[in-house]
């Protein structure tokens, strides 16, 4: 039977283990479902499955062309209100960004699970630009989907998870980003309906996310165009009678092939609107989009033409979409850090290692100083990515830390991808050696948006 980490912890009458007058830590139930993860010998039993096993024409074929991926139906059930919320952490006045003790404890399961699980199988899913099932399946049982889904609400949050979900972000990228925004995808749809859905958004939605097959789902607001403006989408969305209709063309959408719902960005009367879109609604297609980093997420084109939803489908306001795109961006900033770790991590020992005229190359000035950089420009992406993710949990604008975390880690995170190519020489441009692949990953940064919430 697949681990559970949610029902593993359910007591008598539903409660995680807890009597009604007890007070719950933020994390503390995240930490319990991972840490009986990393005792179980999930890990020690995981098989990846070969390419071969794998649908891997979906997305690697340049002439793919489907209709949306013929789901589950959801149901939708009726209710009023703007949805249930998780209330916003206090802060203490302090300025201190360290992790409290369950966050640690969360970020070292996440990271044993990104370095035994996600690393090795991180090559094969660049080539495949698919992520292996059984990675995913992984994912789902140490309840990565529902981390920011609000405990009322059949998730595990108690308190808004920003920081949190930064520290899994990261954690998941230092494993690969690829693998880790595959991972990662379902959960940012499921965070969004926890965050601003109303009653009738969760409660015909969400079930899904916290039940036991939990749905391939995309937050999906890049679209093919040069210099997009992700508040100025191209897609339409135009007022009927009974819903909307929607025409446009998305990209960078995670899992396309087998997504079962879509959580698009598109211009409604001139603003920026989300919109729930279900795979199997007629006028949706997906064609195969192969990128040049982040392959493994097996990214795809979302093409909707005439594509009529109902009224369920409007999601928050102009305000929701923006909040979700800083959001977003700063979930890529705190992959940014985790990857430029990875960089940081392989390059030191290897310019020990690696001689050149009778002595480590690390004892040249300009080598050492270049690894010096990237643990500087590094910490200086972590910290700001932090900072904005303090602000975020506790409820305050975070737009500012967020612009400035965003530029930080776009450029510089880019910068370490080509630093960490340049250390290792010939060797950085094969595939032998992965800083190749994670210097790829990196320059998507300051290009992709959406895909991944915190």
């Amino acid at each position: 039977m697949a681990f559970d980490p949610v029902k593993s912890m359910l007591g008598a009458g539903g409660k995680h283990g807890l009597a009604d007058n007890e007070k719950r830590d933020p994390i503390g139930l995240a930490v319990a479902a991972l840490n009986k993860f990393a005792q179980s010998d999930l890990i020690d039993r995981l098989g990846i499955r070969k390419s071969s096993e794998q649908t891997v024409y979906r997305v690697t074929s340049a002439g793919f062309k489907a209709a949306g991926a013929a789901g589950r139906t959801f149901a939708r059930v009726g209710g009023q209100g703007g949805g249930k919320r998780v209330p916003s952490v206090q802060g203490n006045g302090l300025f201190d960004l360290t992790p409290s003790e369950d966050e640690q404890m969360l970020v070292d399961v996440v990271t044993e699970f990104a370095n035994e699980v996600v690393r090795p199988a991180a090559a094969e899913a660049n080539e495949t630009c698919a992520a292996p099932e059984d990675l995913l399946k992984a994912s789902l049982e140490i309840g990565l989907p529902i981390l920011g889904v609000a405990d009322d609400l059949g998730g595990i949050a108690t308190e808004r998870s920003a920081v949190a979900g930064v520290l899994v972000h990261e954690a998941l990228s230092h494993g690969d980003l690829g693998l880790a925004v595959a991972s990662l995808a379902s959960g940012a749809v499921a965070t969004a309906l926890s965050l601003y859905g109303t009653d009738e958004q969760q409660s015909t939605y969400l079930p899904a996310f916290t039940g036991d097959e939990v749905p391939a789902a995309a937050l999906v607001l890049a679209e093919p165009t040069a210099l997009f403006d992700p508040l100025a989408p191209a897609t339409i969305a135009t007022k009927t009678g009974s819903g909307f209709v929607l025409n446009g063309i998305k990209s960078a959408v995670v899992r396309g092939a087998e997504a079962e719902l879509f959580l698009v960005g598109a211009e409604l009367d001139g603003k920026p609107q989300l919109f729930l879109v279900e795979s199997k609604t007629d006028g949706v297609s997906i064609v195969a989009d192969p990128s040049m980093g982040v392959r493994a997420a097996g990214l795809a084109r979302l093409v909707l033409k005439d594509v009529e939803v109902a009224d369920l489908a409007l999601f928050g306001d102009a305000d929701t979409y923006r909040e979700v795109v800083q959001n977003s961006r700063l979930a890529w900033c705190a992959l940014a850090v985790g990857t430029g770790q990875a960089v940081l991590d392989y390059v030191t020992p290897y310019v020990k290692q690696r001689e050149a005229f009778g002595e480590p190359i690390a004892h040249r000035q300009s080598v050492a100083f270049m690894v010096a950089n990237i643990a500087i420009e590094l910490q200086g992406m972590r910290l700001v990515t932090y900072k904005a993710a303090g602000r975020v949990a506790q409820g305050k604008d975070a737009s500012r830390e967020i612009a400035l975390a965003r530029r930080l880690c776009a450029e510089r995170g880019m910068g370490i991808g080509n630093d960490g190519v340049q250390l290792l020489g010939g060797h950085g441009f094969v595939k032998e050696h992965p800083v190749e692949r994670w210097y790829r990953d990196l320059r998507a940064i300051g290009l992709m948006e959406g895909a991944v919430l915190v």
